[in-house]
């Protein structure tokens, strides 16, 4: 904890920024899967990919900024930093979620088929906004569950007793 007078440390671009919803851009993509070609979907997913990527990278840069020049572990902090970050990110916001949205929408578009006479139009982009809806209420879940997975096992394999940049 920082006491009076101590200088709060600068805002994490990839976290505390409009940056971080470059994240979330493959879960928009799967939420508009039944109203645009398959090509944007993907696109969506190179977009978030080069969110986790760059993410991974500057938490890399930070860990190594962040040793002596000589010290070492330098060069392991910094890989588990790149690893930790590039993984965590991965899971949380690419992998995970957005097969959860893609299941979310590809089972409200069979039900609303279903359940409902109403025209394919108007169910797929009721899908839409479903995915869309979905987005906010499994992100802290799914944060979470990546937590205890990585503490549960990739983590354990770090030497030092450091623990990677928090999320």
């Amino acid at each position: 904890m920082a006491g009076p007078g101590a200088a709060e440390p600068p805002p994490d671009p990839y976290r505390d920024t409009w940056l971080r919803y470059l994240g979330y851009a493959n879960e928009v993509g799967e939420s508009f899967r039944a109203l645009v070609p398959v090509s944007v979907v993907w696109a969506s997913y190179g977009v978030a990919t080069a969110y986790v990527t760059a993410d991974a990278v500057d938490k890399g840069k930070k860990a190594a900024a962040a040793a002596k020049p000589l010290e070492e572990g330098r060069t392991t902090r910094t890989a588990v930093a790149v690893v930790d970050t590039f993984i965590w990110q991965g899971l949380a916001s690419v992998v995970i979620p957005g097969f959860t949205i893609n299941r979310i929408c590809a089972g409200s578009l069979y039900l609303m088929g279903s359940l409902t006479r109403w025209p394919l139009p108007v169910r797929k982009w009721t899908t839409a906004a479903v995915g869309l809806m979905a987005i906010p209420f499994i992100i802290k879940p799914i944060d979470r569950s990546v937590d205890f997975l990585l503490d549960s096992s990739l983590r354990k394999l770090y030497k030092n007793e450091e623990k990677p940049p928090s999320f």
